[in-house]
């Protein structure tokens, strides 16, 4: 039986519609259509589901978390509203508020401590855990978002962690990592928003182009040439982007064989942590970007990784050719998603949820493939340099915009349905899903807890490797999610790319110590 419910908001008092144990509240306003990127995310070969992990120095007050998000993240409307519709019978998929039983979205798991102490480690425990997550997908009778509250010490600076699975419809990464980095505070000064990078633009110019005396027509060929080689760019980025929509796949040395329709779950996931400061040395040494030595030193553990395929044990001649030949022999690319529209900002967020202001949302994102140079280098700088180079192109082009124009188009001319399958075809044509997020220069507290870790991935795309690098104060966290059909040891390919950022900051100082000698 139907009944009504009434609350207040803003002096308004609002019906409320209860149904099949929720409360959906009857206001026009409230419900909004999913932008067609998001509805992407609720078809079922892409239900992608984004997982973050925060590992805090005390024991997890649960009481005070629950006490502090009807405060907080709930005056986030997609944080309190359901997924309506049903597009096979022809209805939109549309945002519905709701009321929010915070019991059903915070989990505290029982876990045996005497059981775990005899049969696995700590992070065995946390590794299966979410392993078991990802086999699983969120209840759409809910809002779908959830924390995993885990009462367990996995080391002296993590005493418990929280684990957030988050629906990919509610944002993009860089949006739901601003909102929960909103969440959080200094912990040097309770009431400030933790700083976050920002990218700085390269002026170094020496302002010769604001110089009296340059002519005009230099100008011209400097603008010419920027356009020629814009239009260039994104021709042939987007041929190449079309081609693997349609038949150009990977090669196959990490494609899942697993089959059937579990490709898309049951991820298995492990991460790393490790000196932020040795990847800015290696930055600074390059003249180039943080994300430019994280895609280096991912190509090089990867070609680190991959050449044991080709190793049989014994030094051969044959062997070491086929090593060498790596570049040759094997397409892997990832798949970029870039946001088109950035978020607002942690205040502008803050500001959202405190004093119900608006801010930037939503899902308008852009796909650029990204080859990675697979091969052994005798100079581990090289690594770096030729990430550099492939990412400074990709600058020029405006690969993204066309693959978020395209998206739009065949969406409104043929649907969702056409326009996930081909979706589909293009992600499990790419090999790997790639992301770096910047997060807080200094140590931050959420809901009073210090945390001493971040770390994020996803799952539910058809790529059978998610590469995700996340800094936090002065580390870098690596977090690596495979189908273990394709990537059966993770653990030795998280420590392949750990182990490049090694060889790589030797070979700086290296550098660094012969120029001193010479100087």
């Amino acid at each position: 039986m139907e009944s009504v419910i009434r609350r207040r908001k803003k002096g308004v008092v609002k019906p409320v519609k209860v149904n099949k144990g929720r409360a959906i509240m009857e206001e026009d306003d409230d419900d909004e259509p999913l932008s067609p990127s998001s509805a992407a995310f609720h078809t079922a070969n892409f239900n992608v589901h984004v997982l973050a992990i925060m590992g805090s120095t005390t024991p997890a007050n649960v009481e005070l978390i629950k006490a502090k998000f009807p405060n907080t993240l709930l005056k986030h409307p997609r944080f309190s509203s359901v997924v309506i519709g049903d597009p096979s019978k022809g209805e939109e998929l549309r945002w519905k508020r709701t009321e929010v039983d915070i019991d059903k979205h915070i989990i505290i798991p029982k876990i045996n401590l005497e059981n775990l102490e005899s049969s696995s480690s700590p992070d065995k425990f946390v590794e299966d855990y979410i392993y078991n997550l990802s086999k699983t997908t969120l209840d759409k009778s809910r809002p779908l978002w959830e924390l995993h509250i885990l009462q367990l010490e996995i080391s002296k600076e993590v005493k418990s962690l929280g684990i957030f699975r988050i629906h990919h419809s509610l944002g993009d990464g860089t949006s739901l990592i601003s909102l929960l980095l909103a969440l959080t505070r200094k912990t040097s000064d309770p009431e400030a928003l933790p700083t976050i990078p920002v990218q700085k633009v390269n002026n170094n110019n020496n302002n010769n182009n604001n110089r009296r005396g340059l002519f005009f027509w230099r100008w011209i060929i400097m603008a010419i040439w920027f356009v020629l080689r814009l239009f260039w760019n994104t021709l042939i980025d987007t041929s190449l982007f079309v081609a693997t929509s349609l038949f150009l796949k990977d090669s196959s040395v990490l494609q899942s064989s697993s089959g059937g329709a579990n490709i898309n779950t049951r991820r298995r996931m492990v991460y790393k942590s490790f000196s932020l400061d040795d990847m800015k040395l290696v930055k600074n040494a390059i003249g180039g970007t943080i994300n430019d030595v994280a895609l280096g030193i991912t190509q090089g553990g990867l070609s680190q990784y991959l050449s044991r395929k080709y190793d049989d044990g014994n030094n051969h001649e044959d062997t070491k050719e086929k090593k060498k030949g790596l570049a040759k022999n094997i397409l892997l690319r990832s798949l970029l998603l870039i946001n088109l529209r950035p978020s607002g900002g942690i205040q502008a967020l803050a500001d959202m949820m405190e004093k119900d202001s608006e801010a930037k949302w939503g899902n308008p994102v852009g796909y650029v493939l990204l080859p990675f140079i697979i091969g052994l280098r005798n100079d581990p700088l090289d690594y770096i340099r030729e990430a550099k180079n492939t990412v400074d192109r990709k600058k020029h082009s405006l690969e993204a915009f066309f693959s978020h124009f395209m998206a739009q188009i065949v969406l409104k001319l043929f649907g969702t349905k056409v326009a996930s399958s081909i979706s589909d075809r293009l992600f499990s044509h790419v090999t790997i899903a790639f992301s770096n997020l910047p997060g807080p220069l200094e140590e931050i507290s959420l809901c009073g807890h210090p945390v001493s870790l971040m770390a994020g991935s996803s799952y539910g795309q058809p790529n059978p490797v998610m590469i995700n690098f996340q800094s936090y104060s002065d580390k870098m966290t690596l977090t690596l999610a495979v189908d273990e059909y394709a990537v059966p040891d993770p653990h030795q390919l998280c420590d392949d790319i750990v182990q490049t950022l090694k060889l790589v900051k030797e070979a700086v100082i290296t550098q660094a110590t012969l120029v001193n000698k010479n100087s």
